[in-house]
């Protein structure tokens, strides 16, 4: 697993490497010592877990988080307890206060351990919602009826998921990561923080900045996708 480890002190940083060494899955492939270069390394990256401190130069670790289209899994590293509630809140994987006691650090990282293999799991369970199925849509007084494989594109809005079909465009209230769970992987695909994509609608794709693709879909829709998950797409439809 390729992490970042990002700390604006380099003995921090030296410290978290040598603890690290203790876990041989753990590759580390970069290093950051404020959020700008931080973004960089992970767009060029695409690191699979980030140790991430909160107070740098150049913006906190939360508004990193912010920037990113693609926010892989965290593990804030920090001096002070007074984060810990947001750092949940944006889905953090664990919270470790400095200095970081090994038998802590060893439960983060068993942490992100169950993490992959519920990801493996969850593959094995996405295809319970058939393509061909229909589905019950209700947003406030109006009803739908519709096949999944018609849904051109769901998009995140907080913990509720817009679908967009046939020009409707109801709010369902579920998340779109409890939706990505469900869905065949052979049809919808993740191309950001923000959306899930409808494959059989893509009419177009090209080059888009920091080496990620824009994608059009049958439509009129217009999506970036992320470095990161541009290099997962290339990956699933390659030959």
């Amino acid at each position: 697993m390729k992490a970042l480890i990002v700390d604006d002190e380099r003995l921090a940083r030296n410290e978290l490497r040598r603890m690290l060494k203790n876990f041989p899955d753990i590759e580390i492939v970069g290093e950051a010592g404020n959020a700008d270069e931080a973004q960089r390394h992970i767009l060029r990256l695409c690191p699979d877990l980030i140790f991430l401190d909160i107070q740098m130069p150049g913006g906190d670790g939360f508004q990193l988080l912010e920037r990113l289209d693609d926010v892989p899994p965290v593990i804030f590293t920090t001096a002070f307890d007074k984060y810990a509630l947001k750092a949940f809140e944006v889905s953090a994987l664990d919270y470790l206060q400095k200095p970081i006691a090994p038998e802590r650090l060893a439960a983060a990282i068993a942490k992100v351990s169950a993490r992959s293999s519920q990801t493996v799991s969850a593959a094995s369970i996405r295809n319970a919602v058939a393509a061909d199925r229909q589905i019950f849509v209700r947003d406030g007084d109006r009803c739908w009826f519709v096949t999944v494989k018609n849904i051109a594109l769901m998009e995140s809005e907080g913990n509720y998921t817009r679908l967009h079909f046939d020009g409707s465009r109801p709010l369902l209230r579920r998340s779109l990561a409890d939706l990505q769970t469900r869905l065949d992987p052979g049809i919808f695909f993740r191309a950001n923080r923000k959306q899930i994509i409808n494959l059989k609608f893509v009419e177009s794709i090209a080059p888009w900045p920091n080496e990620g693709y824009l994608v059009k879909l049958r439509g009129g829709f217009q999506i970036e996708m992320s470095r990161r998950q541009a290099q997962k797409f290339q990956a699933i439809t390659s030959l």
